[in-house]
């Protein structure tokens, strides 16, 4: 059956004032906190050997740990990785232990829908991912058929949740839109607005249209909605030129950040200094390899996670992933280990044991999910409407002396 997705705010992104936000894959693990993703071939084994045996539940991955987007794939895996680690040391979700095992897809649905069907072959009863919105679009009428759980902790477009097995735990699109708007707005960052978006992108072209839609509904000034897509992101000049010709002030980015860092390249080139203001697929910008960080300097993100948080929760997470990792977490990681932790009290809450086939569990989690509140590293108190979507307040963050700083 087919999810009414709404395409307005939840209550919690209608909060006015927001405040401030790998590696290699993740491999199978049943181990303790201090595994991690490098568990030996000897804890795999043994981690299928206890899966053959149903004495331990099984949690699949799909996202690119290779290619353009790897840098979110592989946060997205050695944090489930984490949480799958910790988990297991704590005790398990009902006192069973987790396996967890992760895929490469490249960022590419075929591969993704590849990957489904080996993680079946060894056993998968709940998949966390994909990571990115095409390919999980693609494995997600997989899970339906097959009535496995499905949560994404990154794919943003509502098009992933329009069965009622899969959910997410991150932002949609149109509430990212909106509450970007919003966020420009309530806190005077510009007053004309120019908007540069990739119109062959579901997740880019989704953004845009609730914000310009938005942005008009808090008075700000739409200059220019400047359109490039997949054939053709290289140049960005006559975008710009346009914002620039039009006044703006403020451009915002709906985009990834490979495609933002070449724009904040050209504009510095071409002299122009507007604000800019992104969301999420712009976390990762300060790895683009050859980009002149200092240009992002000041650029601004709606992301529901900042490493520099002070609370105890976030600074225990950032100094155990960069331990094992040796890197900073971006909001793919946090979303990813909070996904986790939303499994393990979705199948607590169940009763679910991992004896159960993967239908009956997907039937058991879907229940559960409209029922659980979960205190996690990207909101506190996140709950899920039926559609699949999640309740939280989103945050900001600000490019300041090369690291995300709260806004």
């Amino acid at each position: 059956m087919k999810k009414a997705v709404s395409m307005f705010l939840t209550a919690a992104l209608a909060v006015s004032c927001l405040a401030g936000c790998g590696s290699s894959a993740g491999n199978t693990s049943t181990g303790n906190a201090s595994a991690g993703a490098d568990s030996s071939a000897s804890d795999d084994s043994a981690a299928d050997d206890s899966a053959a045996d149903g004495s331990v539940f099984k949690i699949g991955s799909i996202g690119p740990t290779t290619g353009d987007a790897a840098i979110y794939g592989n946060a997205v895996m050695n944090a489930a990785q984490m949480a799958v680690d910790e988990i297991n040391a704590a005790g398990g979700a009902n006192g069973y232990q987790l396996a967890f095992k992760a895929e490469d897809d490249q960022n590419d649905a075929e591969k993704s829908v590849n990957a489904y069907n080996s993680l079946k072959d060894w056993g998968m009863q709940i998949l966390m991912g994909t990571v990115t919105t095409t390919p999980c679009v693609a494995v997600a009428d997989k899970t339906a058929e097959d009535g496995m759980f499905e949560i994404t902790p990154s794919a943003s477009s509502t098009d992933v949740i329009t069965n009622d097995n899969v959910f997410q735990a991150c932002f949609t699109d149109p509430n990212q839109g909106t509450a970007s708007a919003q966020y420009i707005a309530d806190n005077n960052l510009g007053t004309k607005v120019a908007v540069i978006y990739d119109s062959s992108s579901v997740y880019s072209s989704g953004i845009e249209a609730t914000f310009v839609e938005e942005a008009q509904n808090k008075g700000l000034e739409v200059v220019a909605e400047e359109a490039f897509t997949a054939d053709s992101k290289t140049d960005f000049s006559t975008q710009l030129q346009k914002a620039q010709s039009a006044g703006a002030d403020l451009v915002f980015l709906p985009i990834y950040y490979t495609e933002a860092s070449i724009i904040l390249t050209q504009a510095n080139g071409m002299g122009y200094e507007p604000a800019f203001f992104g969301v999420d697929g712009m976390d990762g910008i300060l790895g683009v390899e050859n980009f002149d960080t200092s240009l992002a300097e000041g650029v601004m993100l709606l992301t529901p996670f900042a490493a520099d948080a002070d609370d105890e929760k976030t600074k225990a997470f950032v100094s155990t992933f960069k331990e094992k990792y040796g890197d900073v977490p971006n909001q793919f990681a946090a979303d990813a280990y909070d996904a986790i932790y939303v499994i393990k009290a979705a199948i607590e809450q169940a009763g679910a044991t991992p004896d159960m086939s993967a239908s009956d569990l997907g039937t058991a989690l879907t229940g559960a999910m409209t029922s659980i509140s979960v205190d996690g590293l990207t909101g506190e108190g996140m709950t899920w409407q039926a559609t699949g979507e999640v309740s939280k307040a989103p945050k900001a963050v600000v490019i300041k002396d090369g690291a995300y700083a709260a806004m």
